[in-house]
């Protein structure tokens, strides 16, 4: 088994690959050889005997997604992309990593079928970021994408490629609508959704943050441990279970930003709650507006995928793969 992972630097590819390694297997297949590409040099993974080919590569340059495909990967996990707020500030950026890169690989993949007939399954990340106001709560499977972001676009673009490409029989794809990740490690990062995770990652270790929205808003959420989970569900499930409509909306947790604090309360005290900042933030607002409240992830969760039921137990997962089990 030969798993490539676009995207393999950022915090979702290190996790996916680090439990990849720790498993040493996929769909009952040993995996022997690991693609790992991103932007930015990604490490090899500690404790692999198999062949790695870890490189800075960014897929949207000529050349890069017909070098990845001329080694036929069994499984492609693509989770490259930049982040909303990036994407909404640089707009000919936005379009050229998440639209044009995406294309690139899938047409990459495409005309390797029509030569020896590969035909590897593909995981692509996509993101709620889809659906765009007005919303109903929950969400139902069958609503209308909508986006109002550009990365909500490109997103959904890719969406109908995956569909059309598995369609036309040029690989076996499935798209993962991942909820918002929280509470992500480390830094911040340029995500406008950033601040979900912010508000309770650097008060737990005694750290201000900064809460740019009101309490009030209501969020979409799963620990990067069920992101994880569902990549691994994508890449083993029988896709003949999930027929035609290959892009589907994780289960997840709604919140507003209110019962994340009152969460944080439980868990770390009043304290840490006191380390919040209020600052409003225009722009923020504004997007936020367009953002999905939740969703009823039916046919997701009929299928096998699986996420956190409350804010506290969000938070504990962080505690235990972040943060040593417990706070000091």
């Amino acid at each position: 088994m030969h798993v490539a992972i676009i995207g393999a630097a950022g915090m979702v590819g290190r996790k996916l690959t680090e439990r990849l390694v720790r498993e040493g297997r996929l769909n009952g297949k040993d995996i022997e050889a690991f693609t790992l590409i991103d932007v930015f040099q990604p490490e090899s993974p500690a404790g692999f005997k198999g062949k790695v080919d870890a490189r800075a590569a960014d897929l949207s340059a000529p050349g890069e997604a017909e070098k990845l495909v001329s080694t036929r990967p069994d499984v492609i996990f693509h989770l490259a992309a930049i982040v909303s707020g990036e994407a909404e500030l640089d707009f000919d950026k936005g379009y050229r990593i998440n639209l044009d890169g995406t294309r690139y690989l899938f047409d990459a993949i495409r005309i390797a079928n029509g030569q020896d007939g590969y035909k590897p399954r593909v995981v692509f990340t996509s993101s709620i970021a889809v659906f765009g106001a007005p919303l109903p709560y929950p969400i139902p499977d069958d609503f209308h994408t909508t986006p109002l972001t550009s990365y909500g676009t490109q997103k959904a673009i890719s969406e109908l490629l995956l569909s059309d490409y598995t369609r036309r029989g040029f690989f076996e794809g499935i798209g993962i609508r991942l909820p918002t990740i929280c509470i992500r490690p480390g830094k911040p990062n340029a995500a406008a959704s950033g601040f979900f995770s912010n508000i309770l990652r650097e008060p737990l270790v005694g750290q201000e943050a900064v809460l740019p929205v009101p309490e009030t808003i209501r969020h979409w959420h799963a620990s990067p441990r069920s992101a994880v989970g569902f990549l691994l569900h994508g890449a083993t499930i029988d896709t003949d279970k999930v027929g035609p409509r290959r892009n589907l909306s994780m289960p997840g947790l709604s919140a507003t930003v209110g019962e994340q604090i009152e969460a944080l309360r439980k868990i770390a005290g009043e304290k840490a709650v006191s380390l919040i900042r209020r600052e409003p933030n225009e722009m923020i607002m504004r997007m936020c507006e367009g953002w999905a409240p939740g969703f009823e992830a039916t046919r997701a969760r009929e299928l096998g995928f699986t996420a956190e039921t409350n804010f506290e137990e969000i938070i504990k997962v962080h505690i235990e793969d972040e943060l040593g089990g417990s706070l000091k």
